[in-house]
């Protein structure tokens, strides 16, 4: 049963700031309850209990803190139906999609949990001591990786589960051994209560201090700046706009003691049309590119939102393939009434851009929160002039740059933000063009793809789902995947520490079978 409570610890904790009601984007209504914001006092609250959980939940054993993780997974499983049906009323998204999301959600925590027995995150190094060596002796040294410390997590608008309560900025925390506190997104309230009373269940379930995990819901930014500047929290994890990831990296600058943000924020995610590829397949690269486009409204931040090739017949050739399959794209739902405005805003500003021609538009919209996907073109010389072009809309819009050659098309991507993704059309004629391109991307993008689309991220050890800034604010770590677990991580040496007190990652004997870099040599010893 939801009822419009805070989560903070263990207990259920009714705010008393401005309400915030879930609305289902379909109709433009309310859905009940409200749920009103927290205070200062319960900023305070949950921040200490998060503090006096750490060392306890950090000094979990490995299979601990993995069967935990396991356990909330089970119960955000055990919520059935009614944690799918609240997404889909909160959020205007198909079931099939949230179905699908909820076993993304699932699957990462599991993920993670095999992570953490594996221990390889540990990083375990011993260099043993050398009394003898000169002309100086070396020290016992042994390093290991720990918890950073309490993690504030920010859901994000477009995935309710994903990347919300218990997504994957949660998840890695918690196998870090970090406590999490989260700031509710007020698009997916009622979806927040459902899946933190999971996680609330579990740390029941696993015997944990209650600290290690609260909810916290509020309107505006004094709940989430409260947070964030509080002394107690080490980290903070948020998905969302550029101005909101940016307001939080100041907040975090200025303490006394700085934090990290790591901030997914945004990325238009620019597409290559490589010649030959071009020749061959511009009708089928066209259809494809549009698919990918319009997906889930284009509210994922891989939206293909750039599209960049030389000038000539067989672009047009694409232009015109693109123009038919987006004319015949419905207007989608979106997730929320101000996504939307935001969207209609950015797309009637290139529609009217002075430098901008639009190529086609989608089906008009018929409900109050619907977005009508558009395709826009422009030239070169324009794109590099109106640095407005390179900015992110929100949704089913993109912008294809003529180019009179390959040489202008690799100065337009040195030209580029950083980015979460670039995608490469390329046949085998292609190669010299591609080569010639990878420097450039490397230096620029996250995830580089060829022959695909940019839409959608798979969760698994290999993927990398950052980029440098605006796309992210460290373009050192990824939101998704395993090596997710490092941002919420942080060495630690221990120099001739008596074998008793050593932790167990680092004792002689490796009772706990980890790889280990003893002497540089990387081994199970």
């Amino acid at each position: 049963m939801i009822t419009g409570n805070m989560l903070i610890g263990a207990q259920a904790v009714a705010g008393a700031g401005a309400p915030v009601y879930g609305i289902d984007p379909s109709l433009g209504t309310k859905i009940e309850p409200a749920f009103h914001g927290g205070s200062q006092a319960d900023v305070e609250r949950a921040c200490a209990l998060a503090a006096a959980a750490f060392d306890m939940f950090r000094d979990t054993t490995l299979e601990q803190r993995a069967v935990f993780l396991e356990t909330v997974a089970d119960e955000i499983m055990a919520l059935g139906d009614e944690l799918v049906a609240r997404a889909i009323a909160e959020s205007g998204l198909p079931r099939g999609r949230i179905e699908g999301e909820r076993g993304r959600t699932v699957g990462q925590l599991r993920l993670f949990a095999q992570v953490v027995r594996e221990g390889g995150w540990l990083d375990a190094r011993i260099d043993p001591a050398l009394p003898n060596r000169a002309p100086l002796p070396r020290a016992d040294l042994r390093q290991r990786h720990i918890a950073i410390g309490p993690v504030v997590v920010f859901g994000a608008s477009n995935f309710p589960l994903a990347f919300s309560v218990a997504g994957g900025d949660t998840a890695s925390a918690f196998a870090a051994g970090c406590p999490v506190i989260v700031k509710a997104h007020s698009a997916h309230p009622g979806t927040s209560e459902l899946a933190g009373r999971a996680i609330q269940a579990a740390v029941a379930k696993s015997g944990l201090p209650e600290g290690v995990f609260s909810l916290i819901f509020g309107s505006g930014r004094e709940v989430g700046t409260a947070l964030v500047t509080d002394p107690r929290i080490s980290a903070v994890g948020f998905t969302g706009s550029r101005a909101g990831g940016t307001a939080l990296m100041r907040a975090a600058a200025g303490r006394p003691v700085p934090i990290p943000v790591y901030a997914e924020m945004s990325s238009i995610n620019p597409v290559f049309l490589l010649p030959s590829a071009l020749a061959s397949r511009a009708e089928s690269i066209g259809k494809a590119f549009v698919g990918s486009l319009t997906m889930g409204a284009g509210q994922f931040c891989t939206n293909p939102g750039l599209v960049l090739a030389v000038d000539g017949p067989d672009l047009e050739t694409f232009i015109a393939a693109a123009a038919a399959a987006l004319a015949a794209a419905p207007a989608q739902t979106m997730l929320t009434p101000g996504i939307c405005e935001a969207y209609q805003s950015g797309a009637a500003r290139l529609l009217e851009h002075g430098a901008v021609a639009t190529i086609a538009q989608g089906q008009p919209q018929s409900g109050p929160t619907q977005g009508q996907a558009a395709l826009f073109v422009t030239d070169a010389a324009s794109f590099l002039a109106n640095h407005d072009l390179t900015e992110e809309v929100f949704g089913a819009a993109s912008l294809v740059v003529r180019c009179p050659d390959l040489a202008t098309m690799q100065a337009l991507a040195e030209k580029l933000e950083g980015q979460l993704t670039a995608t490469i059309q390329f046949d085998d004629a292609d190669i010299d063009a591609a080569r010639a391109l990878l420097p450039t991307l490397e230096r620029r993008v996250g995830r580089i793809l060829f022959n695909g689309y940019p839409t959608g991220v798979e969760v698994c050890h290999a993927m990398v789902h950052g980029g440098p800034y605006p796309s992210t604010s460290d373009g050192r770590t990824t939101s998704v995947g395993t090596l997710a677990i490092r941002r919420f991580l942080r060495p630690v040496c221990y120099q001739d520490v008596p074998a008793a007190l050593l932790p167990a990652a680092l004792q002689d004997g490796n009772p706990l079978g980890l790889w280990r870099r003893i002497d540089g040599v990387l081994g199970q010893n």
